[in-house]
């Protein structure tokens, strides 16, 4: 996206910024949001926001990061030449941007930049600056070498060039920060989809793995013919690990198939058993009550599924025993707002844009349509919840969904104990 230097206000800055630090490469181990300040059609000084620099910008989302909410944070890998040490082994850092870009008088405020930056070091693992390269000063530079602060120069035809590269630090990662972490992982669902709704599809693929035959192969015959949903969603639920060259199970994935030659004494003739259970409706737990504690143990590892099943109950303890989704989702959001927009809004700037404010806060009426809705959790995951045994209901369609009337609510939740 060419521009002039003149047209280099903060979104097209940060525009630019994204791009380099987090190019679509598909890599793994990638995500990142935007505030939600950014998502609305104009600019804080009424400049509109050119609707290409706001789908380069999405998702949106508002997450605090040390003393504020930075213009973008997100996890990847960096290149080599925007680093001057890395001492996080593998791990990709977390990564905060602020953006200053020019305002209708003309200026940039590159040092308080700089200074926000430094403020998101509390938690974030490396800081950037990006500002018009024009109005990066020798001074700016300066501050930003003291404060460990990247600066990323933009120039007028949207290049971004590293002039001061930061440290990486290690930090304390609180419940915002994790959840963008969540995201970055295999099992995050920015993105990517569970393509399936009962969990023996899941549990079938690490038998498949252990099979003598080809895995896809005999996952097709046996189980079901969408092997690389299985495989997405098997990678979702921490039972195998898929590398470029190869695919191994994890540890969980290994206690399938132990469990499986318990009960079976081969995997074999623990597949030939899914037979059985191809197009049922049936709750999965009540068919198959063996397979369905191991499910329950399988979809409550998935890092999403405790918190869930916590704030239920604590939903639960105050009375509401069968919130509405639209209910479900306002009580997560005042208590875990990051988590909850990740996990139940769908990622594309139209729609963050109609639900959040700039702020970050949610639009409440916005939350009756099924629509804005993210799929993977309020049919999918919902679903395997069911089947497993720990919610009443099975999960919807986003186009089928009605938020106040579909019901999350715990199969068997616990009740009060005496101190």
């Amino acid at each position: 996206m060419a521009t002039t230097a003149g047209d280099l206000t903060e979104p097209h800055v940060l525009a630019h910024a994204k791009r380099r630090l987090f190019p679509d490469d598909g890599a793994e181990a990638a995500y990142a949001v935007v505030d939600t300040q950014f998502a609305q059609e104009r600019w804080v000084d009424r400049t509109t926001i050119d609707e290409a620099v706001r789908e380069a910008l999405a998702p949106f989302n508002h997450v605090r990061v040390g003393s504020g909410y930075p213009d973008l944070v997100g996890v990847r890998p960096l290149d080599d030449d925007l680093l001057s040490v890395d001492r996080l082994g593998g791990e990709p850092p977390l990564i905060a941007v602020e953006a200053k870009g020019y305002t209708d008088g003309g200026g940039v405020d590159v040092e308080r930049g700089v200074v926000q930056a430094h403020d998101r070091l509390d938690e974030a693992n490396v800081a950037f600056l990006a500002a018009p390269e024009p109005a990066i000063s020798q001074t700016d530079r300066s501050l930003a070498r003291e404060l460990n602060v990247g600066v990323l120069a933009v120039g007028a035809e949207g290049e971004v060039t590293g002039v001061e590269t930061p440290r990486v630090v290690g930090n304390r990662t609180e419940d915002a920060a994790t959840t963008i972490r969540f995201q970055a992982s295999a099992q995050g669902v920015a993105g990517k989809s569970f393509g399936l709704n009962h969990p023996k599809n899941y549990l079938a693929y690490p038998l498949a793995v252990a099979h003598e035959r080809e895995t896809e192969a005999v996952l097709a015959d046996r189980v079901v013919r969408a092997v690389d949903d299985a495989r997405t969603g098997a990678a979702f639920l921490n039972l195998i690990s898929v590398e470029p060259d190869r695919t191994e199970l994890t540890p969980l994935g290994k206690e399938v198939v132990r469990f499986a030659l318990a009960e079976y004494g081969s995997v074999d003739a623990a597949l030939t058993a899914f037979d059985d259970w191809k197009r049922s409706r049936k709750r999965f737990c009540d068919i198959a009550p063996r397979w369905g504690l191991l499910a329950r143990r399988v979809v409550y590892a998935y890092p999403a599924t405790e918190l869930l099943v916590t704030e239920l109950q604590a939903l639960h303890d105050g009375g509401e025993r069968s919130p509405t989704l639209k209910q479900f989702v306002e009580w997560l959001h005042e208590l875990h707002p990051t988590f909850t927009v990740e996990l139940f809004l769908r990622g594309d700037e139209a729609v963050r844009g109609r639900v959040l404010t700039d702020d970050g806060e949610l639009r409440a009426g916005e939350l009756r349509d099924g629509a804005v809705y993210h799929s993977p959790t309020v049919f999918q995951l919902k679903a395997m919840l069911f089947h497993a045994g720990v919610l009443t209901e099975r999960g919807s369609e986003p186009h089928r969904l009605d938020p106040v009337s579909d019901r999350w609510a715990l199969r068997n939740a616990v009740g009060p104990t005496r101190a």
